[in-house]
């Protein structure tokens, strides 16, 4: 049952409350197992579940009444009964898949339902990019929410994106079925500063009664942050530190704290609630960006919740996290994130909550997946040819597009601003490293961990390149990495050892319609293509993560040692994450919002 086709709790209540008086048999019953009661705090033992349709008719000690000649009965045998588990803030195009594709590789796993900002394929495609996703949403057989994109471009000013996006799309937007708010309003400066564009994008999510997403990425909880507060966003998850959480919480926002492939925020601002004591109520666990290895290979919100209660936090507590604290946040607690009457049957089966791992899967009342195997046909959705079209040169890159010029003076050396990485972080540091001029050029240093970092422009075909500077890839051969993955804008973004393996790269990956790419002594050795807007492939997620593991493999012959270094290559041009990024227009310095030369003074 697609999410469209779902009926609304009024308009089958009279079956629900004959089912739970005896009157019309269940469809579905679930018997003998231990209710995991978010919305009371407690686990319950000896529970049968009554399932009608769509939604839950009954919860309590015993369903024998709602048993009916063809009524399913599932035997939980003692097995913890726990609400679908829903991720709060993810965009899809991280893992590199469809939306079909990110949910036959989570859903098995447990999750039932997924928050999406779709941003990604925003900054490529606009509007449309946008509706595109929303509709493959609406087809899922679990719940997927679709955000509309605040930013874009994430940084105006500072960078060109392929569309663009203001209050007006927003406004559109918001009467889309699907549309739940406003994606994360990552713009943060522009809030606190009273800009036009971003106040009307959050005034036309509130005047439709709609979630206002935060993305408040500086470490600065003084008068900006108020300020950006004051604004509206009602959750934010880029904090990393515990006092990030608990500025958000007591300015009235759910701190959402987020277990990615790259990004690991949820041990440290835990500790507000394990050592802090605060009410753990308005937290809110969430992935924000899940490669497809980690997808199939580690899991999605499972892994979350297992690694939240290896970080201290009580079972029931962080699977409050991820059903109830999410659903009331966006305001959809009548369906989701609960065992209750009336609810959407979201049900997981596991015999262990601490060691999570989804037994059997209940979605709107349908069993979907047992022992991680799907038992229903996932929806058949194809992207229009054009969408596959994306990267748009319109020349042959050569080494010399990789050069940097020297300093004026003649000296062996130059100052240089160099974007450092900083591993398992979205967040750069803002390094300064003295680098060899030879022929009056400017070339990264192995023995400094520092490499070239360039950017191809790819929406408009102005073949534009800029050329920085970055530490902390570890490449130590000649080689080079390439990616159209490069939020927000998603140009085309290449990290080398030499000029020439930088032109290898970009030509060998602008000539596959996207994706990421790996050159190696000459020849690329390892590729993800990525048709659909240069984001995400048309290919089952386990072929997209062999694919990506096989790029891996090849970033470490390289002599990189990052976790999830692809991860932290797609970031180097976000630029409205301190402190240092790149983009088409220049090197930007996202501490003052401005761009800077290359060259150090």
């Amino acid at each position: 049952m697609s999410m469209a086709s779902r009926p609304a709790w009024h308009s089958v209540a009279r079956e629900l409350v004959d089912t739970a008086m005896g009157r019309a048999p269940a469809d579905l019953v679930i018997r003998g197992g231990r209710w995991v009661c978010v919305q009371s705090g407690e686990i319950v033992p000896g529970t049968d579940i009554a399932v009608k349709g769509a939604r839950i008719a009954y919860v309590g000690p015993d369903a024998g009444h709602t048993l009916g000649p063809q009524t399913r009965v599932i035997a939980a045998a003692g097995r913890y009964l726990v609400p679908g588990l829903l991720d709060a803030h993810m965009h899809v195009e991280s893992g590199m898949v469809t939306v079909t594709e990110f949910v036959r590789a989570a859903a098995p796993r447990g999750t039932t339902g997924m928050f999406v900002d779709p941003h990604e394929i925003a900054n490529v495609f606009g509007l449309r990019g946008v509706r595109l996703m929303a509709d493959e949403a609406a087809l899922q057989p679990i719940n997927v929410w679709v955000q509309m994109p605040s930013c874009v471009p994430s940084a105006p000013g500072l960078e060109t994106p392929g569309a663009a996006i203001g209050p007006a799309e927003v406004r559109e937007a918001m009467r889309w079925p699907g549309i739940i708010g406003l994606g994360e309003m990552m713009n943060f400066p522009g809030v606190y500063l009273a800009d036009e564009q971003m106040l009307g994008e959050l005034a036309e999510t509130m005047q439709a009664g709609k979630v206002i997403g935060g993305h408040y990425a500086a470490p600065d909880l003084g008068r900006p942050f108020h300020g950006y507060a004051a604004g509206g966003p009602a959750d934010d998850h880029e904090g990393t530190r515990a006092e990030d959480a608990v500025a958000r919480v007591r300015q009235g926002m759910r701190a959402m704290l987020r277990l990615g492939s790259a990004w690991y925020d949820v041990a440290a601002q835990i500790k507000a609630v394990t050592e802090q004591g605060l009410d753990p109520r308005h937290f809110i666990l969430c992935t924000d960006d899940s490669h497809s290895g980690t997808l199939v290979n580690e899991g999605h919100m499972d892994r979350v919740l297992r690694h939240a209660i290896a970080q201290g936090l009580r079972p029931i507590t962080a699977i409050q996290m991820m059903t109830l604290n999410t659903a009331e946040h966006f305001g959809v607690s009548q369906d989701v994130g609960q065992i209750a009457p009336g609810r959407l049957a979201d049900i997981v089966l596991t015999a262990d909550l601490a060691d999570f791992r989804a037994e059997v899967v209940v979605a709107a009342g349908i069993v979907i997946a047992e022992d991680g195997q799907w038992r229903v046909a996932l929806p058949q959705f194809a992207y229009p040819p054009e969408v596959k079209q994306s990267v748009h040169l319109n020349r042959t890159l050569t080494p010399a597009d990789f050069q940097v010029a020297g300093p004026n003076h003649e000296a062996p050396t130059a100052k240089v601003n160099v974007i450092g990485v900083i591993e398992n972080q979205a967040p750069t540091r803002h390094l300064v490293r003295e680098l060899p001029v030879n022929g009056a050029r400017v070339h990264g240093d192995p023995a400094q961990d520092v490499c070239k970092l360039a950017l191809v422009e790819r929406h408009h075909g102005t073949g534009r390149v800029q050329v920085g500077f970055v530490h902390g890839f570890g490449f130590n051969v000649p080689c080079a990495v390439a990616s159209t993955v490069a939020h927000d804008s998603h140009h085309l973004l290449v990290v080398g050892t030499d000029d020439a393996h930088m032109a290898l790269a970009a030509n060998a990956l602008a000539a596959r319609g996207g994706g990421m790419l790996v050159a190696r002594g000459g020849q690329v050795t390892a590729v993800v293509e990525l048709p659909i807007a240069g984001l995400m492939s048309d290919e089952r997620a386990e072929v997209v993560a062999r694919k990506a593991e096989a790029v891996l493999a090849e970033y470490r012959a390289c002599g990189c040692a990052l976790h999830n270094a692809n991860m932290q290559l797609s970031l180097l041009a976000l630029a409205v994450i301190p402190e240092l990024r790149l983009s088409d227009l220049g090197l930007v310095d996202v501490t003052r919002f401005a761009h800077i030369s290359v060259l150090a003074e």
